[in-house]
């Protein structure tokens, strides 16, 4: 064998599992899709229900659905039914972080009744809401107000309580920080069967730090107080193409939202969205926006572009034709605009229909879009998920804004993958010893992006099929994902844990804090109830045995440790 022969990437074998994978649009067109459309449409008239609701009477139905997860918490026998978990089933979860904990002895406690708006206080600019309402609901709700969430996550389906317990991120999360940074109180069911209302300044202010990121494992979220902002009715919109390296592409994604001087709060300097699409090693487009209102957008000579038609072009599509084009400026309806990417579940969509993004497919088909990710799952069996776990990259990745340019050439060598998905987020300084926080010291130095209170970071998102699986060459997903996590750990990033994760319980903490996780876990009495964050995150099935040892072990330390101070 020759040298070149030897350099050649060497091609891969394609079984049936490829056969089921380029033929799935059949199930996604005739079944996904109408069952998907059927459960929207159904939700939807539940929410309208709901609304008719005054808020004193969706305050009462909270209380009692309270008090049925009380009394369903002290039917448990701690030494027959294992471990308390919701009795959602595996499939309904949105991310591909696979939820096998399930298939061990576990006993179901039923949240599905919490899905309401309980309150829309003006004054206060608090929207109160139960763990099951989602952005699509509470966005519909709050936007005819003039009022919004601060933080509204992109997808419909993404609901407060998996936004909270676990990551959620948006284009104005250069300003607000996290999803989890904008809520003032969690209403929490306890091991014991107390309600607690934590907030960052009374008795629980050490549970509030700790439930963000630590997915349902110290107790049972039931509401959220979350802050509200004014708004406009239409965001005015900049496409902005930049084509350079991987580094000058970092640079001016950075330069899009970050003032040179670190003014970063000043708010001429800096837009009310950002967002950055890469669609090539040498191509971008930075997106900027700002709240417009309805006279300002119907001036004479403004663009108004209604991208929530079920007919209109994908919008990751319709930013990219700016790389021909050059700088537009459009206005968008700030509800259309904050959805922007659930028609097309940002290009994923095209890998799921490969012909969905054509014209004739959009204008006779586009409004059963998108089809719902649970029901992906749902009708993709086991070797399908497989597959998707080692050809298919969906991965976040957290990291410093200094370390974007780094990151990205990293991902170009493992990874392959286009388009990315570009969004900044303020990590702030927390005052306890969070799961995240920012780089040790780094407001002894700060760089572009940074204030003393809170560091700069920014989501990757990677979310597709790597270059070597398009090219039909062998790859190895699980070892490019150890790798990533490698990366991460390396340059103080994270890794959220809705994806699929291969890192050891060792990995895992030197990625994130346990201190105040795991004193929380001891303090308010989860161990030996809820499962350990780590064991409900891991990737591959957990067995009954193996879930019990692991909490066996954890309990006889935390015994161990109340023993010792009492003496």
């Amino acid at each position: 064998m020759t040298d070149l022969e030897a350099s050649k990437p060497q091609k891969r074998k394609k079984g049936w599992v490829d056969i089921l994978v380029n033929f799935r649009w059949i199930i996604v067109i005739f079944v996904v899709l109408p069952f998907s459309f059927s459960f929207y449409f159904i939700q939807y008239l539940g929410d309208k229900r709901s609304e008719r609701k005054s808020y004193k009477q969706r305050q009462i139905e909270h209380e009692e659905n309270v008090q049925k997860v009380v009394e369903r918490l002290k039917q448990r026998n701690p030494s027959k039914d294992g471990l308390v978990c919701t009795a959602r089933k595996p499939w309904l979860a949105v991310g591909m972080r696979n939820v096998d904990y399930k298939r061990a002895r576990h006993f179901e406690v039923d949240l599905s009744a919490f899905r309401n708006i309980l309150d829309i206080d003006k004054e206060r600019m608090i929207a109160k809401v139960e763990p099951h309402v989602n952005m699509g609901q509470i966005s519909r709700a709050t936007i005819p107000m003039n009022l919004s969430l601060a933080v509204v996550a992109e997808l419909d389906d993404l609901t407060v309580g998996g936004l909270i317990n676990g990551y959620g991120i948006e284009g104005s999360s250069h300003i607000y920080g996290l999803f989890s940074d904008t809520v003032v109180a969690y209403e929490i069911v306890l091991a014991d069967g107390r309600v607690v209302r934590a907030t960052k300044d009374n008795e629980y202010s050490d549970l509030f730090y700790a439930i963000p990121w630590s997915q349902g494992t110290l107790g049972f979220l039931v509401s959220a107080e979350i802050k509200l902002i004014h708004i406009k009715e239409y965001m005015k919109l900049t496409y902005l193409p930049v084509k350079g390296n991987l580094q000058e592409i970092g640079q001016a994604y950075m330069d899009s939202f970050t003032p040179r001087d670190l003014d970063q709060d000043n708010p001429e300097k800096v837009p009310d969205f950002v967002e950055t699409m890469i669609y090539s090693p040498t191509e971008a487009v930075c997106m900027t926006g700002r709240y417009a209102s309805k006279e300002e957008a119907k001036k004479k000579g403004n663009v108004i572009n209604n991208i929530g038609w079920w007919f209109k072009p994908w919008f990751y599509q319709h930013a990219q034709k700016s790389l021909k084009n050059g700088e537009f400026v459009e206005y968008i309806p700030t509800r259309e605009y904050y959805h922007r990417h659930t028609k097309s579940l940002y290009w994923e969509g095209k890998l799921i229909l490969p012909f969905a993004d054509q014209w004739w497919f959009r204008f006779f088909l586009g409004w059963m879009m998108p089809p719902k990710v649970s029901l992906l799952k749902a009708t993709q069996g086991e070797a399908i998920r497989n597959y998707y776990h080692e050809m298919h990259i969906v991965q976040d990745m957290l990291v410093p804004l200094r370390r974007i340019g780094d990151t990205l050439e990293w991902i170009h060598r493992e990874m392959e993958v286009y388009p990315l998905w570009l969004c900044p987020h303020r990590l702030f300084k927390p005052p306890m010893k969070t799961m995240v926080s920012p780089e040790p010291g780094f407001e002894l130095q700060l760089k572009q992006g940074d204030t003393p209170y809170a560091q700069m970071y920014t989501d990757i998102g990677v979310y597709y099929a790597p270059g070597p699986v398009l090219r039909g060459e062998v790859y190895d997903g699980v070892q490019a994902v150890r790798n990533m996590e490698n990366w991460l750990i390396e340059i103080h990033g994270f890794q959220p844990q809705h994806s699929v994760t291969e890192m050891s319980e060792k990995e895992f903490w030197k990625m994130f804090d346990s201190e105040l996780y795991e004193a929380c876990r001891k303090k308010y009495g989860a161990i030996g109830t809820f499962m350990h964050v780590y064991y409900k995150c891991k990737k591959g099935r957990k067995t009954e045995k193996e879930v019990e040892e692991a909490e066996k072990a954890q309990a006889e330390t935390a015994y161990a440790d109340v023993e010792q101070a009492g003496e």
